[in-house]
């Protein structure tokens, strides 16, 4: 195995006995924040190969294959739970940050381990970047699906806009952070600055409690 999927089995070994003891809420948050280390495994696999196929190097694969790639497996675990178990809105909300969130954490472990720790500085902000980058496209669809569960007719069409315009904002996102200077900076700081008015427009809004 390679050190992604070392890092994997370290990462979801714990969180998987924690989930086979507790119940509810809690196993619910951890099995989520599993599937979202998952889909991120598996989105990489899949980017490098269609990178492969069509010839595409790392760096224009990362802002053209692979935001398409991981914001659809992201949604995957969230539509299969809505489509198996019928949720309430409230479960789909935490479903889908939490998956996110898994997503995240693994990526962020990943970078560190490929890139090393020497600009710690760096790696801390374009942690915390990467972060808000993917809960904020992962609370984009649950806030979407949130007001759209009710609408049937819309529901299709709904979440594919959802879906095209949070990869939009994850190919602008890499484009950015890919860069140096002024141009890093600024691409770090757009999910932050989203995040932020989330929490300030939404956060009352919405129960996920």
């Amino acid at each position: 195995m390679s050190y992604i999927e070392n890092i994997y089995v370290c990462m979801i070994a714990p969180l998987l006995i924690a989930a086979i003891i507790l119940k509810g809420e809690g196993r619910r948050v951890l099995v989520f924040s599993v599937a979202g280390m998952t889909t991120c495994l598996l989105s990489a696999y899949i980017s490098a190969f269609a990178a492969g196929v069509v010839g595409m190097d790392a760096v224009t694969a990362s802002y053209e294959i692979s935001p398409v790639t991981e914001e659809a497996m992201k949604f995957a675990p969230v539509l299969i739970y809505i489509l198996i178990f019928r949720p309430d809105k409230k479960h789909v909300i935490l479903g889908a940050l939490m998956t996110a969130v898994g997503f995240a954490t693994f990526e962020n472990a990943c970078f560190i381990a490929a890139n090393g720790t020497e600009q710690l500085l760096q790696l801390l902000i374009r942690g915390f970047a990467t972060g808000a980058m993917h809960v904020v496209c992962g609370m984009i669809v649950a806030i979407g699906l949130y007001f759209l569960l009710d609408q049937i007719w819309i529901k299709i069409a709904g979440t594919f806009a959802l879906l095209c315009l949070v990869i939009t904002l994850h190919a602008v996102f890499n484009m950015l952070v890919i860069q140096t200077g002024a141009v890093f900076w600024i691409g770090c700081a757009i999910p932050m600055v989203i995040l932020v008015v989330f929490l300030a427009f939404f956060r009352e809004k919405i129960d996920i409690s």
